[in-house]
């Protein structure tokens, strides 16, 4: 009945056309301070659904206000003298439909979106009828009602501004239900008592609590929105619209168990106190899920980054390694199966190593062949000599190809290691056995041994001979490799490697 009302509207709409033209433009050019290429086009689904859900959702609530009574008792199967009696219930009635079908258009703006229009609608709901009363309480305080008000909203903002803004807005949220509470009882579940009470301390307090708590859970709410785009169209007609119906239809929930009673026009002080704690529980939830979503995002980030860290590290290493290991060995690879016997067998060695090599510089240190088997026990055989003894199953010990490779060049750096250090003279013995959830193989010698700091000496010195061709290639493969060794006693490497799951 405000005639000033309509001018306000008429001036908010002129508003709102004015921004529209700039507004799109910058939304159009995006970020200009964003670093590379842009990622999304400018015109995508990912960033228009905000803007066609907030649209969307403005306008469901006119086909719902536009309903008669006579249409409305149609859909709903009554008669019309039902709703023309009970203008309450009919205005609750439609609220509730509307509240449904926005709820339904908000999942179009996704899963954030719909879950922060829940959130903030929730906390503005439940501060609409204490606002009511205190302000109505205060009607003769003058400028002292206003600016309790502000304190609430600057309360709400530093609350929200601060790095723990969910636990900060859940404080204040949770302390402006308690204050409903205590209301509510103070008046006997009767809030218009508040208005004739002596003094407006109290009702200016519900007006500084209930304003910080509805700012405060916006304030929290806008940091998830704003990185996926949907802040305005969330904060602004989503929200709003559900706002409006909520409050039409939130008066006929009745939480304090009290006898049936007519639709009122207020929600009681206790539901509104419960409705806070929800939406308490919902900023938390959300400012939960939110710091979730970015620490996976900043470790998905991390490993890109590690990838990319990998493969540049890699191109720098090949270009020496081509033009001179990969050389060498594919010469001792070409004279040496020219020469036979143990130049073909130093061939073999050299065309293996090269692939690897080669495999591992591209990116994909898989073996060629990898998805095959090979059988162990014939690998390890060939490796018997005059000085190795090789003690294996007679049935063929079949391994993935590439597990295979690892066990057999852990097992020849074993080999190695006993040519190198266990003396002139020095056996070897190799035994093979296939178990049950794995294979073991025990390389042992009768060489001069050593003392058993000599490895951590070795590790912690630089040498890592030992941890990273044999502990190494065994860890990676999830197994276990033992060494053991005493002067005078020789050393016995012991490695199993467990069977990949079937």
């Amino acid at each position: 009945m405000d005639p000033a009302l309509p001018i306000w509207r008429g001036l908010l709409v002129v508003a709102g056309l004015a921004a529209v033209a700039p507004a799109t433009w910058w939304w159009r050019r995006g970020d200009p301070a964003a670093v590379g290429p842009p990622d999304e086009k400018a015109w995508s689904w990912k960033r228009l659904r905000p803007i066609v859900t907030g649209g969307l959702v403005a306008i469901v609530a006119l086909p719902f206000a536009m309903l008669s009574t006579e249409r409305l008792a149609d859909l709903l199967g009554v008669s019309w003298r039902t709703l023309a009696n009970s203008p309450n219930a009919r205005t609750a009635i439609l609220g509730g439909m509307t509240l449904a079908a926005a709820v339904v258009l908000a999942t179009l703006a996704g899963v954030w979106s719909l879950a922060g229009a829940l959130t903030a609608a929730t906390a503005q709901i439940a501060v609409s009828a204490p606002l009511a009363i205190a302000l109505l309480a205060t009607r003769d305080a003058g400028p002292a009602r206003w600016s309790a008000a502000l304190l609430g909203v600057a309360i709400g903002v530093a609350a929200a501004a601060t790095r723990w803004r969910v636990a900060a807005t859940v404080a204040l949220t949770v302390g402006a239900a308690t204050c409903l509470f205590i209301a509510f009882s103070g008046t006997s579940g009767d809030p218009q008592k508040l208005a004739g009470q002596y003094g407006a301390t109290p009702a200016l307090l519900m007006i500084v609590l209930v304003t910080g708590a509805a700012t405060a859970v916006a304030g929290a709410t806008a940091p998830v929105l704003a990185p996926r785009g949907s802040l305005p169209a969330v904060l602004g007609p989503i929200a709003g619209v559900l706002v409006v119906a909520g409050v039409k239809t939130a008066p006929v929930i009745d939480l304090g168990g009290a006898a049936p009673r007519s639709i009122g026009t207020t929600l009681r002080l206790d539901t509104a106190g419960v409705l806070l704690l929800v939406s308490a529980a919902a900023i938390g939830g959300l400012g939960i899920a939110h710091h979730l979503s970015e620490r996976w995002a900043e470790r998905k980030q991390a490993e890109l980054i590690r990838q990319e860290a990998a493969a540049a590290e890699r191109d720098r290493l090949a270009r020496p390694i081509h033009d001179g290991v990969l050389q060498v060995l594919a010469m001792v690879q070409r004279e040496g199966s020219e020469l036979g016997g143990a130049g073909a067998q130093l061939a073999a060695l050299a065309g293996e190593q090269e692939v690897a090599l080669r495999n591992l510089l591209s990116g994909n240190p898989a073996p060629p062949g990898a998805g095959t088997e090979a059988d162990l026990r014939a690998r390890l055989t060939g490796l018997s000599s005059a000085t190795v003894d090789v003690a294996a199953p007679v049935d063929p010990v079949m391994l993935p190809a590439a597990p295979a490779a690892e066990l057999f060049a852990a097992v020849q750096a074993a080999l190695d290691n006993v040519r190198q250090h266990a003396g002139p003279g020095a056996r070897a013995w190799i035994l093979l056995e296939d178990e049950d959830d794995g294979v073991r193989v025990t390389v042992r010698d009768d060489g001069a041994g050593f003392e058993p700091h000599r490895l951590r000496d070795a590790a912690l010195a630089g040498r890592l001979g030992v941890e990273q061709s044999i502990r190494g290639r065994i860890h990676d493969l999830g197994g276990t490799a033992t060494v053991k060794s005493r002067p005078g006693i020789g050393t016995e490497v012991e490695l199993w490697v467990p069977f990949p799951a079937r």
